[in-house]
C-alpha cells in the first residue's frame, strides 16, 4: 500500500513552548527561553496584530537567546493564544501578559513591542510598573486616531474577517509573503510554515484587535511611565508612518535606531532586525542597571 508523499515543512529555530492556565483568564501559550546565566536579564516579547510571537521574533530568537532569556507570549486570538468569549481589548492582552511573568516568577523584565505590542507594552508599564524595568518599542505608535480620515480608515477593518474566513485566503496568503520576500529571499524556504501559522488566528479576535487598537491613545500617559527606553523607527512603514513612530520615540524619551523597510522588516530585513533589536535591548539593559545602581 503506497502513501502520498508531502514536503517536508521546513521552520526556524523556535524555543520551548509551553502552556499556562492563568485563573479566571484562559490558558496563555508561550516561548520561554531560559539563558544559561540564572542572572540574565529577561526580556517579554510582545508581537503586532495579525502576527504571533514566532511569526514576529523567529529572525531574532537565537540571536537574543545567546545574550538573555526571554518569554514570547501568544496575545488572545492571535496564533495558539488565549480564546475567550469576551471581546479582544489590549489592556486585557497586558494584563494576560503582566499575569504570565507574575506566574512565572521572572519580572522585571525588559518589554520588547512591535507594533500592536508597542501600546500592550505601555500598558503592562501602566498597569504594572513593578513588573517593567525598561521598554523597547519596534514600528509602532502614539497613537492611530488623531487624523479624521484614520478613524474613517479603522471603521473598515471587519472587512478584514470576510477575508480572513475565505477559502482563498490561505493560497493568497502565501502568494502574498513570496511577493513581499522577493526572488531568491533566504526566509523563502519558510513560506509554507508562515502561512500555516497566519491560519491559526482567530478572525473575530482579529477584527476585535483591530478595532481596540482605534481607540488607543497614549498622548496622556506616555511621558509619565519614566523606565528606559528604546525605539526602532522603520523609515520606510506604509502601515505605521515614521513621523508617528517619531512622536512615540520623543515621549518615551527613547534611544532611536533606524531600519530602512517597510513594516514587516522582521521578515524582509530579518538579520539587521535581528541586530537592530539586540543593540536596543543592550541599551535599555545598561540605562535600567545605571538607574538601578544610582538608587
Amino acid at each position: 500500500m503506497s502513501g502520498a508523499s508531502s514536503t517536508p515543512l521546513l521552520m526556524p529555530w523556535l524555543p520551548p513552548g509551553h502552556t499556562m492556565v492563568l485563573e479566571g483568564r484562559g490558558e496563555v501559550f508561550y516561548r520561554h527561553h531560559r539563558h544559561a546565566d540564572p542572572a540574565a536579564p529577561t526580556l517579554l516579547l510582545l508581537h503586532g496584530w495579525t502576527a504571533s510571537a514566532d511569526l514576529q521574533f523567529f529572525t531574532a530568537y537565537e540571536e537574543l537567546a545567546e545574550h538573555y532569556s526571554f518569554v514570547a507570549i501568544d496575545h488572545r486570538g492571535h496564533g495558539r493564544g488565549l480564546r475567550s468569549p469576551d471581546p479582544f481589548e489590549l489592556a486585557d492582552a497586558a494584563d494576560d501578559a503582566a499575569l504570565l511573568i507574575e506566574r512565572l516568577g521572572v519580572g522585571p523584565v525588559i518589554t520588547v513591542g512591535y507594533s500592536m505590542g508597542g501600546p500592550i507594552s505601555a500598558l503592562v508599564a501602566l498597569r504594572h510598573p513593578h513588573l517593567v524595568r525598561g521598554m523597547v518599542v519596534q514600528a509602532t505608535a502614539l497613537e492611530w486616531r488623531a487624523r479624521w480620515y484614520e478613524r474613517f480608515q479603522w471603521k473598515t477593518v471587519h472587512l478584514l474577517g470576510f477575508i480572513l474566513r475565505t477559502r482563498a485566503y490561505p493560497k493568497l496568503m502565501r502568494w502574498s509573503i513570496r511577493r513581499l520576500l522577493g526572488e531568491g529571499h533566504e526566509l523563502a524556504k519558510y513560506v509554507p510554515w508562515v502561512a500555516a501559522e497566519v491560519r491559526r488566528n482567530d478572525s473575530f479576535h482579529i477584527v476585535q484587535a483591530g478595532q481596540s487598537l482605534s481607540r488607543y491613545d497614549a498622548r496622556e500617559f506616555a511621558r509619565t511611565l519614566g523606565v528606559p527606553a528604546a525605539a526602532l523607527v522603520t523609515t520606510r512603514d506604509r502601515l505605521v508612518w515614521p513621523s508617528k513612530q517619531r512622536q512615540l520615540a520623543e515621549a518615551l524619551n527613547a534611544f532611536v535606531i533606524e531600519l530602512h523597510d517597510d513594516h514587516i522588516a522582521s521578515w524582509t530585513s530579518g538579520a539587521e532586525f535581528s541586530k537592530a533589536t539586540l543593540q536596543l535591548v543592550q541599551h535599555v539593559d545598561a540605562a535600567a542597571t545605571a538607574a538601578a545602581t544610582a538608587a
